[in-house]
């Protein structure tokens, strides 16, 4: 099926030709208190095929995969390509890529999901909904979201790349309301979604972490998750409210994973800095005027970020992108400075690269692959240093656990988060919970407040599962590994109202 694509395409002029044969199986599993929801199985396939010819790209896709119908199909592409070739300034620009000829990949695991019984998968479900609603939740809803792309790619380049990539997230909402009061308080879960099979749900002792007052593992026990969660909800009613003011922030992995996914990945996509973005979700003050002076201040020196699609368990991790680019890691922020972004094939030439950065992806067989977030991580620090250890050396602080709510500008540059559970640090020691805590920044502000980050131990992975850009919108999973990280004199607010 790609030759007849790659043939076709050619044979009406197209000087460059990509195929993506792609299945994509998708089950979500909802529940709330003792009953099921909703089981929703999807199922996707068909073919794209995307061509450049005059110098333009053009796209066309179809579910319909007989050899005639693909054979009619590439050359609607180039037909597409012709037609916006009248319209653009400049051809497009691929950078070299070489033919890796007949490859595969797929993602570590040792169990797959799909292959689960929906019965186990109900039956865990609905036991975290009961080991919550007996520890004091008034209510308690949990999903778990399974994501199967089974892609197979082909180019003119010479690539035969067959991928089979698996994602998983389990995750509850867990409430308890005061009957008396009439107020309520919510723990999500402290999961994250990861690029792995159902083994994820089978903890394993060997891999703990222990952090204050939650039980972390490399892998997750949701059932524990749910029933600590329960009791935190008697404590988050009874939790006084924050003072505002200047705090040192002492920020869990499960907690600064979206905020360096807003305001580091974000700003650090090319097309978004170029404008692509701007009609949807706007642009980026990491400017290519900054980038070219490099010398650009955007943290201090123990700021380092980098970007990859190949870290273990994680959600972008591939083998190849959807260009066929063999993925890599690479620098973006380096001892605190902007050096790189992320690219794709055609973007390559505007950094003066000989290289794609492996960054592009599409949902779907019929969506346009374009360029896609990849993992962009925090490295850890190099001196040994525990989160325990770091809370000792801190005098007026909040450590805070899990993503809240968050807003963040049009430029990826004034922002302000919240977080699931923020404890009061006073003297070195931890105190009781907070409410209505709010921290306020800039991201370059922000980034410069860093003074210690944990060492490797401590390095986890965050992510989100439905990262939406792109007009069509189209969503993508990703990660975001750090360890722990203390952040000096961050502006906090009170988010509480008072009548």
């Amino acid at each position: 099926m790609a030759d007849v694509a790659l043939n076709a395409a050619k044979s009406k002029g197209a000087t460059y030709v990509d195929v993506r044969i792609g299945r994509y199986l998708n089950q979500f599993i909802t529940t709330r208190e003792r009953r099921v929801d909703n089981i929703s199985n999807t199922e996707s396939y068909g073919i794209g095929i995307r061509v450049i010819a005059n110098g333009s790209w053009g796209f066309a896709a179809t579910d319909n995969l007989t050899t005639d119908n693909i054979a009619k199909t590439a050359p609607l592409a180039v037909q597409i390509a012709k037609v916006n070739s009248k319209l653009i300034e400049e051809p497009v620009k691929l950078a070299p890529q070489k033919g890796y000829g007949e490859v595969s990949w797929k993602t570590p695991m040792e169990k797959n999901a799909f292959e689960i019984p929906i019965k186990d998968k109900i039956d865990l479900l609905l036991s975290v909904n009961n080991i919550a609603l007996t520890n004091g939740a008034t209510f308690a809803t949990s999903n778990l979201y399974q994501v199967n792309e089974q892609k197979y790619f082909a180019s003119t380049d010479g690539s035969y790349i067959d991928q089979d990539v698996h994602r998983i997230w389990p995750t509850f909402t867990l409430t308890k309301t005061d009957k008396q009061s009439g107020k309520f308080e919510t723990r999500n879960a402290l999961s994250s979604p990861m690029g792995m099979g159902y083994e994820y749900l089978i903890p394993d002792k060997s891999e703990e972490i222990q952090t204050h007052f939650t039980l972390y593992k490399k892998r997750y026990n949701m059932l524990d998750d749910a029933r600590i969660g329960a009791l935190q909800l008697e404590e988050k009613l009874k939790s006084k409210p924050v003072e505002p003011g200047k705090y040192d922030l002492v920020l869990d992995p499960t907690n600064l994973f979206l905020t360096i996914h807003e305001s580091v990945g974000h700003p650090t996509e090319l097309d978004r800095v170029l404008g692509y973005e701007a009609n949807y979700a706007g642009t980026s003050f990491v400017t290519l005027d900054k980038w070219k002076a490099k010398n650009f201040n955007f943290g201090n020196k123990l700021v380092n970020f980098f970007g990859d699609k190949t870290q273990p368990g994680s959600l972008a991790g591939v083998g190849y992108d959807d260009e066929g680019v063999k993925t890599k890691n690479w620098n973006i922020i380096k001892d605190g400075i902007l050096v790189d972004y992320q690219a794709t094939r055609d973007q390559a030439h505007i950094l003066g690269l000989s290289e794609s950065h492996g960054s592009s992806y599409a949902d779907s067989w019929n969506s346009v692959q374009f360029q896609r977030m990849p993992n962009v991580s925090l490295q850890p620090g190099k001196t040994p240093l525990s989160p325990n250890d770091m809370i000792k050396n801190v005098e007026k602080g909040i450590y805070i656990l899990g993503r809240n709510s968050y807003s963040i500008d049009q430029q990826r540059y004034n922002f302000q988060f919240s977080g699931q559970l923020c404890y009061e640090i006073k003297n070195g020691k931890i105190l009781g919970l907070l409410k209505d805590v709010a921290y306020q920044s800039n991201t370059q502000e922000f980034w410069n407040s860093v003074g210690a980050i944990c060492d490797a131990k401590d390095y986890r992975l965050g992510g989100s599962f439905f990262d939406g850009k792109g007009q069509p919108s189209q969503v993508s999973a990703v990660s975001h590994g750090c360890s722990t990280t203390r952040f000096n004199g961050v502006n906090v607010i009170n988010t509480g109202r008072r009548i």
